[in-house]
């Protein structure tokens, strides 16, 4: 009764509110309901929360230990995930981080895969951007921050995607 909606002290401009309304929610719960049986179990975790803490894990190189007391702390995150109210405990144990994964498969990591590498549209990615790397090396080593080798790493995710 006393709960205020997240959507109310949210910034509708911030990327992940922004983010969240670009990914097409009903189908990815429709790709990745098939690993999930109706009759056998108790009710599963929301496939648009466990799907959305994967992304974010990715988007912002969170652990699985990390990435659900950050979930807790954000406001965003949880808006991102499809909470209606601001959440103060973990919507599941780390361990079904674990288990979705393995549910999912690699034929389910490839649809997310998918769906992240086709949120940002080809225009998007430009050589222009300047990465840095603040580490202390002295061979010439290409990092992975180095913006080349992340535009590589984009277009062949996009084909993989495409096939």
């Amino acid at each position: 009764m006393f709960k205020v909606p997240l959507k109310h002290f949210i910034k509708e401009n911030h990327e992940l509110v922004l983010l969240s309304k670009k990914i097409n929610w009903e189908q990815l719960e429709s790709d990745l309901g098939i690993y999930y049986c109706e009759d056998n179990g108790g009710p599963c975790i929301p496939i648009r929360t466990i799907a959305g803490i994967v992304l974010l894990r990715r988007i912002f190189d969170e652990s699985d230990e990390s990435i659900l007391d950050r979930w807790v702390e954000n406001p965003y995150w949880q808006y991102f995930c499809g909470e209606v109210y601001f959440q103060h405990e973990p919507p599941f144990d780390r361990t079904e981080l674990i288990k979705f994964r393995k549910r999912i498969g690699e034929k389910g990591s490839k649809q997310l895969l998918k769906i992240s590498v086709q949120l940002f549209p080809k225009k998007e990615v430009q050589e222009d951007e300047v990465l840095l790397d603040t580490t202390v090396q002295e061979k010439n080593i290409t990092f992975p921050t180095d913006v080349k080798l992340q535009k590589k790493i984009i277009e062949k995710c996009r084909k993989i995607a495409v096939r």
